[in-house]
Parts: structure tokens; C-alpha cells; sequence
């Protein structure tokens, strides 16, 4: 299996809504997205499957050195030998890339957030930075589309969290700031057991329009002329706000179910969004 094939697989796998918007790229800028998002999924694997936090912390040590190797020509898994040929061809920032594995490693120094700010915080590192790099592999013409990617990570992130409340919370991580739950009367031991309240809900709904401003916010910034390098995100955020829907419309019941959309519905609207352009 070549290093392309290894990530393509690493992708698929995954069941991702990005994968879907990964069909419409060419070839080539395929091949550099689908690298990196096979390297954040194996550093999020570390931290989401080990049940040993010394054991993920070796992990996303070996990863760090990796990275480096890679940055010395000298990669020696298949992830960083894929993503090595791209990081000159769309100057990708290898400082990015070692702050994606800083953000898996504050999963396992912190559980809970004060505040949105210490929340955007943590987002940057596992989202933000992500967003800036995809954009960079689309095609960036204007400084600003940089501005709109890392907003747009940031909605992309609050959207998985809000999708996962019930998945984090078994594994004993609430992302929701503190500082909110006081002010909705929801308890931290209330999203550990899962009790669904009117409470809970107004503290998702708020949790949702703010989601739903950020992808507003975001898409003020994109410039025109990098609007169509850029269809990819587009896409991504069309599928991703689909879900935020879903979410909203089925009542929040996430702390004890996945949201999802089905793949057809997935590919429609990715289709839906590459075609308007």
C-alpha cells in the first residue's frame, strides 16, 4: 500500500463529512488534503482511544519527532511521506502542524473550560489551524481567506461539540464553557448522567446560534475571488450546517444519541454546493 493509498484509506474509514468534499478537488490537491486529514485523525486516534494517558502522551511524542523527520526529508510513516511532497507546493506552515498535536495533548491536561475564550483557545489549535491549512491546499489568492478558514474552523468546532456532548461526556470531558452552564442552571453531573431538561436545551440553543453566527461571520470574510478555490470548504460547511439543523430540529437529544447525516444526503450536498459555485 503506497503512502497516498494508506491516507485515502485512513479518510474513507473515517465516515467524515470533509471526505465528501474532498472528491470534487484535482488530483493532486486531493492527495495534500486527504494527507493531512490522515494526520489529524491519527494524532486524534492517540488521545481518543487510549485509555492510558501516559501511553497518548508518548504517542503524540513520537508524532512530534516524526513531524520533524518529515521537515528533515526523513518521514517514516506513511501520513508525514504523503504530506511531505505538499508542504513546499502550498507552503503549509510545519508550525501548524505541531500546534494540531499541542491541541490533542490539552485534551489530556483539561477537562472542562471556563470561558468561550479559553474554549477558542483550545478550538484554534484542533480547528483553526486546520482550516488555514486546508485553504492553503485550495488556493489562496487574497490574506483574508486566511481569516475566513480559521472562523471557519472555529464553526466547524463548535459544531462537533455540540454534536458529541453526550460522546465527550463518557469520556469525561465537558467542552461547554463553565461560566454557561452556570448561567443556564445546567450541572456539570448533569451531562455526565444525561439528563435532558428544558435547561439543557436553552443552554444548546444558545450554543447553536452562536455556531450558526460564526458560519455567518466566516463566509462576510471570504473574498470573491477566492471563492472558488475555495468550494471545498464551502462544501464543508454546507454539509456541517446541515447537521447543525438536524440537530436543532431533532430538540438537542445529543447527550444520549450521534447525530448524523446520511451519506446520500452528504453527497447531494456537496454536489448542491460545487455546482452553484
Amino acid at each position: 500500500m503506497s503512502p497516498d493509498e494508506y491516507c485515502q484509506q485512513k479518510a474513507a474509514q473515517s465516515g467524515s463529512s470533509f471526505y465528501y468534499s474532498f472528491l470534487f478537488l484535482p488530483t493532486e490537491r486531493r492527495h495534500a488534503i486527504t494527507a493531512l486529514y490522515a494526520f489529524c485523525r491519527e494524532v486524534d486516534d492517540v488521545v481518543d482511544e487510549s485509555t492510558d494517558d501516559m501511553v497518548a502522551r508518548s504517542k503524540l511524542s513520537w508524532w512530534r519527532k516524526e513531524l520533524q523527520a518529515m521537515l528533515d526529508q526523513q518521514p517514516t510513516h506513511p501520513v508525514t511521506k504523503a504530506l511531505l511532497p505538499h508542504m513546499a507546493t502550498y507552503q503549509l506552515d510545519s508550525k501548524h502542524l505541531f500546534a494540531i498535536i499541542d491541541g490533542m495533548e490539552m485534551d489530556l491536561n483539561q477537562t472542562r473550560y471556563l470561558d468561550f475564550a479559553g474554549l477558542q483557545t483550545y478550538c484554534w489549535h484542533v480547528a483553526g489551524v486546520v482550516g488555514v491549512l486546508s485553504a492553503s491546499i485550495f488556493g489562496i489568492t487574497h490574506p483574508q481567506t486566511k481569516e475566513f478558514a480559521e472562523k471557519l474552523g472555529l464553526a466547524f468546532q463548535m459544531t462537533n461539540i455540540i454534536r458529541d456532548v453526550g460522546e465527550d461526556a463518557r469520556k469525561g470531558r465537558i467542552y461547554l464553557p463553565v461560566n454557561e452552564l452556570q448561567e443556564f442552571k445546567v450541572t456539570a453531573a448533569d451531562i455526565l448522567n444525561a439528563r435532558h431538561s428544558a435547561q439543557f436545551e436553552a443552554l444548546m440553543q444558545f450554543q447553536y446560534e452562536r455556531a450558526q453566527r460564526l458560519y455567518d461571520e466566516a463566509f462576510a470574510l471570504l473574498p470573491p475571488q477566492d471563492r472558488k478555490a475555495q468550494r471545498t470548504g464551502l462544501i464543508m460547511a454546507a454539509i456541517y450546517r446541515a447537521l447543525l439543523i438536524e440537530i436543532q430540529r431533532d430538540g438537542f437529544h445529543v447527550l444520549t444519541q450521534r447525530i448524523s447525516l446520511t451519506p446520500i444526503r452528504k453527497l447531494w450536498l456537496a454536489w448542491k454546493t460545487y455546482i452553484r459555485g
